[in-house]
């Protein structure tokens, strides 16, 4: 708390106003939040881990930030969305896979409705995947306007979900639209249309979850004439071209937001939502938009395994995190931290009070790890597999994975010094079997609240 004294001459009075600052320390006025999320982007795609194509903007991104060298998503798409927008392990709420049904009760209370209600503008442009229909669109769970895809990845030029009831997707403010275009071209240029609406009357909240690099792609020609020469095969070179695209699609938001005079007061995230993907590019469920054949040479290098998996190269991602003249530029951290971790942080910084009791949230506030002013108390980061066949916990520098067999009960364990091992190569489940029945006991301790949410949710499906 800071006193001011006023003296005021003219009346021969003294007047003693005591002015508080909640976020002493941090920012007296509420910043504005840009939240950047890739989709299927690979540990080592980008250029500051050794990919192959420029990522100029990300880079510089980097440059005037904070790099996470440890931040945790789900393996998979709806999974992770679930856990970033409620600061709950998206296994609280059944969702292991990606989903169209409804994934969150409809009176779930979002970061975007948290920040709303603090005063804040909110707008989502890109992929939901937490409900594919419009009665569960982004704008019933606190976004004030939405766009892009109400499902999940679409085809890049017809906009088009996997064949079926939720093929035909894309919508603004949940009606759905036709528009032309490529898609990260639509969602850029959404986003850069609402910043440019924005002033400093009122903080904002931008959500921004491309649909790049995820499948089926196919890139403009002036994004394949960049690609460079060494790459070769034509899935490659649209892979490539589609992560430079990416990566200027980030830069035109980041302008954005200069040009509005915002940039000092604006804390920037960016983060995949899994690890990178070898799939197929021309999947057959999906209507035909012309992608060529192949698999994506999605990289997840030096980590083991793949989107899909609870290996790091599955849940471990590229992440980055500027403000100017709060975080510390050109920093890394090694901090491990976790997709729910970004609701009490927002919340702190925009000076809203909550009970972490009532909340019932498993993220932390690591404002502290953004500062580099303190240090966070050690903890347990949790996670949940595909269809519940697997579990994982990290805890200091040691990881379990836990796998189920069909019957649902533990038939393997892995244990790794992430530290020593950060690509899983040396499984220790035998030599430290006093550390792994301690492990497995926390591990089944942070489980018991999986599915708290599934009896709310099956009265609203």
């Amino acid at each position: 708390m800071q006193q001011t004294i006023v003296l005021c001459r003219n009346f021969g009075i003294a007047l003693i106003l005591l002015l508080s600052f909640p976020l002493s320390g941090i920012h007296a006025k509420q910043p504005n939040i840009v939240f950047m999320m890739a989709d299927d982007l690979g540990w080592g795609d980008v250029d500051f881990h050794g990919g192959t194509v420029p990522t100029p903007n990300l880079n510089g991104l980097l440059k005037s930030g904070l790099e996470l060298q440890q931040h945790y998503v789900a393996p998979v798409c709806s999974p992770t969305r679930a856990g970033f927008l409620t600061g709950r392990y998206w296994s609280r709420f059944g969702i292991t896979t990606p989903t169209n049904q409804l994934g969150l009760p409809m009176k779930t209370v979002t970061v975007a409705q948290r920040l709303r209600d603090a005063g804040y503008a909110t707008c989502l442009t890109g992929k939901w995947h937490l409900g594919s229909e419009t009665r569960w669109g982004p704008n019933h769970f606190g976004f004030d306007h939405s766009y892009g895809s109400l499902a999940g990845g679409v085809t890049p030029w017809s906009h088009l979900y996997k064949k079926g009831i939720h093929s035909v997707t894309w919508h603004r403010n949940e009606n759905l639209v036709n528009e032309t275009g490529h898609v990260t071209d639509l969602l850029t240029n959404e986003a850069v249309r609402w910043i440019k609406q924005q002033d400093d009357t009122q903080p904002f909240f931008l959500y921004v979850p491309f649909t790049a690099v995820h499948l089926p792609i196919r890139e403009p020609d002036h994004w394949l004439s960049q690609v460079p020469d060494t790459i070769q095969e034509d899935v490659p070179r649209q892979y490539a071209a589609c992560i430079m695209h990416l990566d200027d699609a980030v830069g035109q938001i980041l302008e954005a937001v200069e040009n509005i005079g915002q940039s000092e007061n604006t804390l920037v995230v960016f983060t995949s939502d899994n690890g990178g993907s070898t799939a197929e590019n021309n999947d057959r469920k999906y209507p035909d938009d012309h992608c060529p054949d192949g698999r994506l040479p999605g990289n997840n290098l030096p980590l083991r395994g793949k989107k899909g998996d609870l290996y790091e190269g599955g849940i471990r991602v590229p992440t980055i995190v500027s403000w100017a003249g709060k975080i510390p530029a050109g920093g890394i951290s090694s901090t491990p931290v976790h997709i729910v971790d970004w609701v009490p942080t927002f919340c702190r910084l925009a000076g809203i009070k909550t009970n972490r009791g009532q909340e019932r949230w498993d993220g932390h506030d690591i404002w502290p790890v953004l500062s580099g002013k303190e240090k966070m108390q050690p903890r347990s980061l949790y996670s949940v597999g595909v269809h519940f066949r697997s579990r994982t916990l990290r805890s200091g520098d040691w990881k379990l994975i836990l796998f189920h067999n069909r019957n649902g009960q533990p038939d393997r364990a892995e244990l790794y010094n992430i530290k020593d091992d950060p690509s899983e190569q040396n499984n220790l489940a035998k030599t430290e079997s006093d550390r792994l029945q301690d492990m497995k006991q926390k591990l089944l301790s942070a489980a018991v609240n999986d599915n708290d949410s599934i009896a709310d949710l099956n009265k609203q499906n």
